[in-house]
């Protein structure tokens, strides 16, 4: 027996509540369903315009002279080592890297650095997956650490490049034998069956390739972020956040060390209004 009921208005929206009666082994049981229907008076969604949090206090500002290092990838670590010190974060690795396809259309989702350097930043996929085949297109990304319990946040932009074999080779190995399996078991992005299409492949891996003897697949590797532009945000509860943002000298580019600053190896920098 179904009934329909229009229980109550929120927010601009009707809220519908289905009562589904049904025989379960001599039991009655109960399943409430809820659909949000917007009202003619708002098509707009939920208002969460009031949700926001304390950051810094005015105290806590961040400024040029606080700059551990002239050039991107020195301050990069002191704030990541920050991060990684920090029992809150968890994953002070964890970036959303966005990529997009030669006609401008994007998607991001969340990868793990696993290593950089002042040549770039490092990450590691299957080649043939959504951003393996957007960057085989279009080699521009980039990619974002938000820190929350720091309330600082690092943007960086460039241009992307396949690491060597040798380097791939060389990650893959180091990887636990059941991150092995799985990265082979995957063919990331593509559309299977269900969730035992996975497991019933996984199980044939791991007959065949017992630990230590599995190889790299040519589909699989690494990739670096080699940077053009490198931005650092720390919030401010007053919304005057603090943003200060490295880059690559452009040609014939004149320095006035009033809006831009020299850097080292070839790197400027400067203050965003936020």
């Amino acid at each position: 027996m179904i009934f329909d009921l229009e229980l109550y208005r929120v927010n601009f929206y009707r809220i519908y509540l289905r009562y589904l009666f049904m025989s379960n082994e001599g039991f009655t049981t109960l399943h409430i369903m809820s659909s949000m229907k917007p009202t003619s008076e708002d098509t707009s969604y939920n208002d969460i315009g009031g949700m926001r949090i304390k950051y810094k206090d005015k105290n806590e500002t961040f400024t040029e002279d606080q700059l551990v290092s002239k050039e991107p990838i020195g301050q990069f670590k002191a704030w990541f080592d920050d991060a990684c010190n920090t029992p809150q974060i968890f994953e002070a690795n964890a970036m959303m890297l966005a990529t997009a396809t030669k006609h401008g259309i994007p998607s991001v989702r969340a990868v793990l650095l696993k290593g950089y350097s002042t040549e770039g930043f490092k990450f590691y996929t299957n080649y043939e997956s959504r951003k393996g085949r957007e960057l085989a297109e279009n080699p521009n990304a980039a990619a974002t650490f938000y820190w929350e319990p720091l309330r600082r946040s690092v943007r960086i932009e460039g241009k992307v490049q396949k690491t060597s074999p040798e380097d791939s080779d060389r990650y893959f190995q180091s990887r636990p034998y059941s991150n092995q399996i799985g990265s082979i078991t995957s063919r990331q992005s593509s559309m299977i069956a269900s969730r035992q299409t996975l497991i019933v492949k996984e199980r044939e891996l791991i007959a065949q390739c017992p630990e230590g003897k599995v190889k790299r697949p040519d589909w699989w590797g690494g990739y670096i972020i080699i940077p053009h532009s490198i931005e650092f945000w720390q919030g401010q509860s007053d919304r005057l956040h603090d943003r200060i943002r490295f880059r690559r000298l452009k040609s014939n580019e004149k320095i006035d060390n009033v809006l831009v600053h020299q850097g080292v190896n070839g790197w400027v920098y400067e203050r965003l209004s936020p």
